[in-house]
C-alpha cells in the first residue's frame, strides 16, 4: 500500500521536523528530503509513495544572499499542491516574480495576522489570527497570478495564494503551537487542498529502536551516560531491553548537579536489568573549565570531558558502543543539516572531540522530541516522577552560571534553583511549565543586608511554557510567588543582593542562556 504523503523540503529551518511531526500527528505521513530534489526524484517516491502536497520549509538565509538555498522551479509545474513557510513563503514569491525585501520592522514571536479571504488554507478562519512568525525579509509585492489571503502590522503580505492553482505561502509558522489554530491550517492544507487520506500510523517505536540497536550492537557490550533526566533515562531503558547485562549506564557527577541528583538516580534505576555507575568527577571537569568564560568552548569542553570519562569506563568493562540519549532539538540546534544555522554547540552533538575510542555512537532518540520522548517513557513503564521532570541541560549548572564555572558560583546556583523549584512546585504550578530554574548572571549589584551595605550577584528567575522545546513561552508566574522566590534566595544565599525575572520567549531567546 502507498501511503498517502506530504515532502517536506528542507531548506535549514529550526522547525523543519516539527512540520513532518505535525502531519504524521493526523495519520498522514510525511518524509524530509532536501531543498534540491529534482521533480523526476519526486516522480520516482512514486513508486513506493502517493505523494500528494509539498511544503517548503523555512531557513536561516535571505532570498538575495548570494548561495541562498533555492528549489527546483520545476516543481510547480508537477500539478502537486505547494504550501511555502517563511522562507519557503518568501521563496515562491521570489520565483514567480514577486519582490522581497528586509522588513522594516522584524517580527520574532508573537503577532496578530488579519485575514483577508478565508478560503483554500484559511478556511474558516476568520478576523483576528495569533501567530508565531520569525523572521526578517517580507514578501511587498506579490506577482499578478497570486492574491494576499492575509496581512499584518508589518507584514503586507502574510499569507498568500495563487488564483488558478494550489500554491499557497504563509510568513508565519502553523506547525508551532503557539500559532492558536495553526493545526486547522494544516488540517486544511492536508485535507481540504491535498485531499489526503487518514491512512498511515506510526509504527511501534519502541519495538523499532530495540531491534535498531541489536542488529547494530550484536553481542557487544555497550555504556551510556545516564543523568537522570527524561532523555538519557529513556535511551536507557531501551537500551537495558535491547542488550540487558552487556549494558553499563554511567552516572557522572561532574560538580555541576543540582543537589541530591545521585541520590535519585541509584533509587530509580537500580531495578533494572544492566550495570550502574557513578563517577566522581569533579577534580577534572573543574580543572578543564577554570578560565573558560566563552559558553561555546565551555559547552565543547564538557562535552569533550563527558567521553573521556565514558572511555575509561569502556575500557573498564570492555564496551565497544557509546548510546547517548540526543534529541532532534539537540542535532537541529547544532547545526547538524545543510543551511542549518548552529545556534549553539549541544555537549552531546558538535561537542564531541573529533579522535573517540568507540566503534560507533548509537542515538536511539535522535528524531524524537521531548514531548514524543515521554510518551515513550510512559510505555517503558519509568515512573510519573521520572516522565514529568523538567529538563536539565547535560552540561549541567554549568551552562547556568555566565561567565567562569567555580565551585563557589555552582554553590550559589545550586541553593538558588533549590529555592526556585521549591517555592514552584509548592504553588501546583510546576504541571503546568516546561522548565523553571535560576541563573546565575556575572551582572553584580549594590544592595543592603541588615542595614549595611551589600555587594553581591544577580539571580535571574526563568519559567517557561512549551510542548517541544523548539519553542517557549515565558510563564506569567504570580507576582507573590515571584515575591516569595526573591525574598528567600536574598535572605538565605549573602551572595545575592539582586532577582530578576526573565520574560524573554524562545526565540528570540534561548531556553538555557548559554
Amino acid at each position: 500500500m502507498r501511503f498517502d504523503t506530504i515532502l517536506i523540503l528542507d531548506f535549514g529551518g529550526q522547525y523543519c521536523h516539527l512540520i513532518g511531526r505535525r502531519i504524521r500527528e493526523h495519520e498522514v505521513y510525511s518524509e524530509i528530503v532536501s531543498y534540491d530534489t529534482t521533480p523526476d526524484q519526486i516522480k520516482a517516491l512514486g513508486e513506493r509513495l502517493n505523494v500528494k502536497g509539498i511544503i517548503l520549509s523555512g531557513g536561516p538565509s535571505s532570498i538575495y544572499e548570494e548561495n541562498a538555498p533555492k528549489c527546483n522551479p520545476d516543481i510547480f509545474d508537477l500539478g502537486i499542491p505547494i504550501l511555502g513557510l517563511c522562507y519557503g513563503h518568501q521563496l515562491i514569491s521570489f520565483l514567480f516574480g514577486g519582490r522581497v525585501e528586509p522588513a522594516k520592522k522584524r517580527e520574532y514571536g508573537i503577532s496578530h495576522a488579519i485575514v483577508d479571504s478565508p478560503h483554500g488554507l484559511l478556511k474558516d478562519l476568520n478576523g483576528n489570527q495569533k501567530v508565531w512568525m520569525s523572521h526578517g525579509d517580507t514578501v511587498c509585492e506579490l506577482p499578478e497570478e497570486f492574491e494576499i489571503l492575509a496581512h499584518t502590522g508589518n507584514c503586507p503580505v502574510a499569507a498568500f495564494g495563487h488564483r488558478e492553482q494550489s500554491i499557497y505561502g504563509l510568513q508565519w509558522h502553523p506547525e508551532v503551537f503557539h500559532t492558536e489554530n495553526g493545526t486547522r491550517m494544516l488540517k486544511n492544507f492536508l485535507f481540504e487542498v491535498c485531499g489526503c487520506q487518514t491512512n498511515w500510523i506510526m509504527e511501534d517505536f519502541v519495538a523499532k529502536a530495540v531491534d535498531e540497536m541489536r542488529q547494530i550492537v550484536g553481542t557487544e557490550k555497550c555504556v551510556i551516560g545516564l543523568s537522570g533526566g527524561i532523555d538519557s533515562s529513556t535511551a536507557t531503558i531501551l537500551a537495558s531491553k535491547a542488550i540487558g547485562k552487556n549494558l553499563t549506564a554511567v552516572f557522572v557527577d561532574h560538580g555541576f548537579m543540582r543537589g541530591g541528583e545521585s541520590d535519585f538516580v541509584q533509587d530509580s534505576f537500580k531495578g533494572f536489568d544492566m550495570s550502574l555507575f557513578t563517577v566522581n568527577a569533579k577534580r577534572r571537569f573543574r580543572k578543564r573549565l577554570k578560565g573558560i568564560l566563552d559558553p561555546e568552548q565551555k559547552r565543547r569542553l564538557i562535552g569533550e570531558e563527558f567521553i573521556r570519562v565514558f572511555e575509561n569506563v569502556a575500557r573498564k568493562v570492555g564496551a565497544n558502543y557509546l548510546i547517548q540519549g540526543t534529541v532532534y532539538p539537540d542535532r537541529i540546534e547544532s547545526g547538524f543539516r545543510k543551511h542549518s544555522e548552529k545556534i549553539k554547540t549541544h555537549h552531546n552533538v558538535a561537542g564531541l572531540p573529533a579522535r573517540i575510542e568507540f566503534k560507533g555512537i548509537i542515538e536511539p532518540l535522535r528524531d524524537l522530541y521531548k514531548d514524543e520522548v515521554r510518551k515513550v517513557a510512559e510505555k517503558l513503564g519509568l515512573s510519573e516522577k521520572l516522565v514529568r521532570r523538567q529538563p536539565f541541560p547535560g552540561p549541567g549548572l554549568a551552562v547556568r552560571i555566565i561567565g567562569e564555572a567555580t565551585q563557589e558560583k555552582a554553590d550559589v546556583v545550586r541553593r538558588a534553583d533549590r529555592i526556585v523549584r521549591e517555592e514552584i512546585e509548592a504553588s501546583g504550578l510546576n504541571n503546568g511549565l516546561w522548565q523553571y530554574f535560576a541563573v546565575l548572571t556575572d551582572s553584580k549589584s549594590t544592595g543592603i543586608k541588615g542595614d549595611a551595605r551589600a555587594y553581591g550577584y544577580t539571580i535571574a528567575v526563568r519559567a517557561l511554557e512549551s510542548k517541544e522545546a523548539m519553542t517557549a513561552v515565558f510563564a506569567r508566574i504570580p507576582y507573590e510567588i515571584l515575591e516569595k522566590i526573591s525574598t528567600r534566595i536574598t535572605n538565605e544565599i549573602p551572595e545575592i543582593t539582586r532577582v530578576v525575572y526573565d520574560i524573554t520567549h524562545k526565540p528570540p531567546a534561548t531556553i538555557e542562556w548559554e
